[in-house]
């Protein structure tokens, strides 16, 4: 690839200009647009078809994970990098799954900037150094949950899912709340607890927890 045509997703401006210096330097790489909110973001790669997107986690309106699950699904050859100062466990895991190609948090030197955009284009995934660390432990409990969903003591085991949203359930949520940290809809999410509290055999939510606790599910 001669050029890498790449799109600036930022609610700030500053940060949108020093980028684009950062990047108008660099002979095989072209800025072709800027969008500051993951709608105009999500238009912007429909019509522009950049290679490669820089996408902000926190903006106005549509978030960078949201934005990028929206933006994968339009333009499913776009790579999405996203680009933060957040290194949160929970903006790592939902922006890789919803396909970013890659996670960087704004303090990496402008060297492994544009190598990991060249990364991304390649088709790789390019992943920050501190943000490994927390994917590979994910990896490891994932891991670990999967095997213990092997073992559960259960006529019928709990799903992945499933034990995704009994989690969630552990720690207090509604529907609502699981719904949304999950980015599924409510009544999914509703159909999913029905069917934990079907599979445990138990009637509510507080008596789920404590069956999921007994057999070592939570």
């Amino acid at each position: 690839m001669s050029e890498i045509r790449v799109l600036l997703v930022d609610d700030q401006q500053l940060v949108r200009e020093g980028l684009r210096v950062l990047l108008d330097m660099v002979t095989d790489l072209r800025v072709v647009g800027e969008a500051s909110d993951g709608h105009e973001a999500v238009e912007l790669a429909q019509r522009l078809e950049p290679d490669v997107v820089l996408m902000d986690v926190r903006m106005p309106g549509l978030d960078g994970v949201a934005a990028t699950r929206s933006m994968r699904s339009a333009c499913p050859e776009v790579k999405v990098i996203i680009l933060t100062t957040f290194d949160d466990d929970e903006y790592v895991f939902e922006g890789l799954r919803a396909g970013a190609a890659g996670y960087l948090l704004k303090d990496v030197p402008s060297e492994q900037l544009t190598e990991a955009i060249r990364a991304a284009a390649r088709g790789e995934a390019f992943i920050h150094p501190a943000v490994t660390r927390k994917v590979v432990a994910e990896f490891a409990r994932l891991t670990e949950r999967e095997h213990t969903r092997r073992e559960q003591p259960l006529p019928e085991p709990l799903s992945g899912r499933e034990l995704e949203v009994l989690a969630l359930l552990a720690e207090g949520l509604s529907n609502r709340e699981i719904s949304e940290r999950l980015f599924i809809s409510t009544g999914t999410a509703k159909n999913h607890v029905s069917s934990i509290l079907g599979k445990l055999d138990v009637r509510d939510r507080t008596q789920a927890i404590l069956r999921a606790q007994e057999l070592g599910l939570l």
